[in-house]
């Protein structure tokens, strides 16, 4: 059937990008004019698509090819199980993979094209996109108005009869029905936003009055029971379609898909995912942030939070994906989960749009943007095939010794990775720069032109990042900005400079601040020096990979399919002329290391033995506790090791500031996983005021178990506090104990420290007790995966009853005088 002619004109696009410089309901720079109620609790915004033009370099070659695709997908071939399923004829040809006519996902791939179309669409104003999402809308709207006559409720919009619903509100096997009809909708409202498609939101709305007459009729055990089916972000488009219409009906629907079971340990700071589904979890906590900005229920907010922090920190692998199997492990079992089934792509393109939420909530945070670069390099960039003129995508990305890349194909695979890959290659202009009010943040390094709507001014980014560590931002126009660089964690050393002026050295780990009324012509230089280092995997230090920067190097291997892992020796790594590039000596011969997401069409191993646990920055982590609010402790140090209060904690007056505040019944506080693996010396030293003093409470415990810990006590069965260590469980404790507990009421400074065999705990500045026999390391302890602030790794014993402020974690022992000062200054 041929395509329509194009009804709308390039002129909507541009009205669209003028409204879009207020606000935006959702997941992608949707037009403020769209939006009938602000999301709540936002203080930065996205560009909308059509701001950000891409140049030439890898994301823009990426695009091109998506966007090939989508002008070569014939639409009928789609479309045709939805006409089949309501009793109208088709002569095209059925689709393969996910999409056959027998696989009860299909439907999924066309909300998957109508969100790609609309959004490639909005970034290009090409109406040959707009066009074939418009005649895809008009067809499913078709297909609805025969629902009922094809014996459906009415409303009903699907490839797949409604008796797959029945089913999963029976529990009945069936392969996850609301998660198709989310793509759908999601697809229909991205359409209908980004596309200025009327016809979209009156299907879509449909969609909607029969999810919520069909949800309404089940008890709310019912419900809770079918979510145990995967159901996509069902909570997440519907949160948007409240925020884009102001039916509180559709919040009501939206929330009927909240799922208890995930969201209350969430809630509480409780990573309970070992054995989940990784991407049926994902979308969930994508609309508990959703639902946040659509009611300012902080629990929302801190679910989402939670979750993320959760699996940034203790579920990914290097090149920042998740999951092996598809499902979430044990947390910090990295080493011992590696496979041909690791890392599916989805779950980092989801994990991409969580991340961008949060950081509207809370753009202070610079670590948001180093995961999502972490993750967009490492993982998604190379999951497109570029040897393919149409961008096949990956679903897993192998990380087993010997694993090679495989692509999915024009027609007979429609995997969802195929599915989200055309999404995430048709909106890489999404989140390099944010705004609010005068305030500009530049968060990723991609070469691109910004025009800021309203303003008069473009910014144009010329870089060739991560080849060349460095930036420079041209600004055309004049006006006031606020100018707000991301500093990554990985560098040290940064440098910026307007017009030729070296500016005040900037912090890694945040946004370096530049405020002050610029002129055309004007230029920022950005420096971010890249160093070689290997990151151990938490659950076995000798397992490790290596990074330049923030980019994951991977050995080339060719067509050798590897049986072990390779022993790589660090000293032999050399530079090469080629950029990123690497040289090395490993168990298996000489091995070019190169950058991961340039690995393609050869087997390849991105973990290595390594003889040696690189050691910890000496400053491991610092935790001021001055937020004063949510769930988030800071790391002060840069390093990106971000704790979350868990189990009731709150906070309250610190020694300085404020301070993580204690209950004595659950609340605790969580520390990343591996924050002392490799390290033979360390000092943990901490403000301590005890409300109460119970034997065994923890002011701190690393461990893996109650096998392999380290912690301090304020009181032991004998009377005083104690620290100990071991790495065969409780009889192979070593000890310093102290004469007497610590004092309640008062706050008192604590320091443990360990250089060699010499451990010394000190109390208000002053030694008290040491023991000079303690050969037991932090680094023999291998890669803790519970590190707990007011909590042990003994289930039965006591919660710390009190208040905790001045955190620290280093990876070497701080001396006396170093120890006397932070008592002497209240550090």
């Amino acid at each position: 059937m041929p395509m329509p002619t194009p009804s709308r004109r390039a002129v909507l696009r541009a009205a669209a990008l003028a409204a879009a410089s207020t606000a935006l309901p959702g997941a992608l720079a949707f037009p403020a004019s769209a939006a009938t109620r602000a999301d709540a609790g936002v203080s930065a915004e996205a560009f909308p698509l059509g701001a950000v033009a891409l140049l030439a370099g890898p994301f823009q070659a990426n695009t091109a090819r998506t966007h090939a695709y989508l002008k070569f997908l014939d639409a009928d071939r789609l479309l045709r199980t939805f006409r089949l399923n309501v009793g109208l004829s088709s002569s095209a040809v059925p689709c393969g993979g996910w999409e056959s006519p027998t696989t009860e996902l299909r439907g999924h791939s066309t909300g998957h094209v109508l969100t790609a179309l609309a959004q490639a669409y909005a970034s290009t104003g090409d109406t040959a996109f707009s066009a074939k999402a418009d005649y895809l809308v008009a067809q499913l709207a078709t297909c609805q108005d025969r629902a009922q006559t094809a014996g459906y409720t009415a409303g009903y919009l699907s490839a797949f009869p409604e008796s797959f619903i029945a089913r999963v509100e029976a529990r009945e096997a069936v392969w996850a029905p609301y998660y198709t009809l989310h793509k759908i909708m999601a697809g229909l409202l991205d359409a209908h936003l980004l596309a200025g498609s009327a016809q979209a939101l009156t299907v879509l709305t449909r969609m909607a009055a029969w999810a919520r007459t069909r949800n309404s009729a089940l008890t709310h055990a019912q419900r809770q029971a079918m979510l145990k089916t995967e159901f996509g972000g069902m909570n997440e488009v519907l949160a948007n379609l409240y925020q884009v219409t102001g039916d509180p009906a559709h919040l009501t629907t939206a929330q009927y898909f909240d799922h208890a079971e995930v969201f209350d340990p969430l809630a509480a700071g409780t990573d309970a995912l070992n054995g989940y589904h990784a991407n049926t979890q994902i979308p969930k906590a994508i609309g508990a942030i959703r639902e946040y900005h659509a009611t300012g229920t902080t629990r929302y907010r801190d679910i989402a939070s939670n979750f993320w922090t959760i699996v940034t920190g203790r579920h990914s692998y290097a090149i920042g994906g998740n999951s092996n199997g598809e499902y979430f492990k044990a947390p910090g079992r990295i080493a011992a989960e590696l496979s041909d089934s690791t890392c599916e792509c989805c779950n980092t393109y989801n994990m991409l749009k969580l991340t961008r939420q949060l950081f509207r909530a809370d753009p202070s945070r610079a670590d948001y943007f180093d995961f999502h670069e972490r993750a967009l390099y490492n993982h998604l960039l190379g999951a497109q095939n570029p040897s393919s003129s149409h961008g096949h995508h990956s679903y897993y990305v192998p990380l087993r010794p010997g694993g090679i890349r495989s692509f999915s194909n024009d027609y007979d695979d429609f995997t969802c990775c195929h599915g989200t890959g055309m999404e995430t290659n048709t909106k890489h202009g999404d989140s390099i720069y944010f705004r609010s009010g005068d305030t500009l943040h530049v968060n990723l390094f991609i070469a691109s032109v910004l025009t800021w709507p309203g303003r008069g001014i473009t910014v144009r980014q010329d870089t060739s990042f991560p080849d060349s560590p460095s930036t420079k931002l041209t600004i055309t126009g004049s006006g006031a900005i606020d100018l707000r660089v991301r500093i990554p964690s990985w560098t040290t050393g940064a440098q910026l400079r307007v017009n030729g002026v070296l500016q005040a050295p900037p912090t890694p780990g945040a946004y370096a601040r530049i405020s002050r009324t610029w002129a055309g012509g004007d230029v920022v230089d950005v420096s971010l020096p890249m160093a070689l280092t290997r990151e151990a995997t938490p659950d076995n230090p000798a397992v490790q990979a290596v990074r330049h920067g923030p980019i994951v190097l991977a050995g080339a291997y060719g067509t050798t399919n590897l049986t072990s892992m390779p022993t790589l020796q660090p000293a032999t790594l050399r530079a090469t002329q080629t950029p990123l590039q690497y040289t090395a000596t490993a168990s298996t011969g000489q091995v070019v290391l190169q950058p991961f997401f340039r690995t393609h069409g050869q087997r390849y191993t991105v973990y290595w033995n390594v003889d040696g646990t690189p050691a910890p920055p000496p400053f491991v982590a610092h935790y001021p506790f001055d937020a004063g609010s949510g769930t988030v402790a800071a790391d002060a140090t840069g390093n990106g090791r971000t704790a979350t209060l868990a189990g009731g904690a709150g906070w309250t007056t610190g020694r300085t500031g404020s301070a993580v505040d204690l209950d004595g019944a659950g609340g605790h506080v969580v520390l990343p996983a591996a924050l002392l693996a490799g390290a033979t010396a360390f000092s943990v030293a901490a403000w301590v005021r005890l409300d109460a003093l119970t034997t065994w409470a923890r002011v701190f415990d690393f461990g893996a178990g109650t096998d392999a810990y380290l912690f301090l006590t304020p009181r032991s069965s004998t009377g005083g506090a104690r620290f100990a260590i071991t790495g065969t469980g409780a009889a192979g404790e070593q000890q310093i104990n102290a004469p007497s507990a610590l004092p309640t009421g008062v706050w008192t400074h604590v320091a443990v420290t360990q250089q060699g065999d010499l451990g010394v705990l000190h109390v208000n500045g002053a030694e008290v007790a040491r023991n000079a026999a303690m050969t037991v390391r932090p680094a023999a302890l291998g890669g803790t995966g519970q590190n707990w602030i007011g909590r042990s790794q003994y289930a039965g014993d006591p919660y710390l009853d009190g208040a905790v402020d001045g955190f620290r974690v280093h990876a070497r022992a701080l001396t006396a005088a170093e120890v006397a000062d932070l008592h002497a200054t209240g550090l």
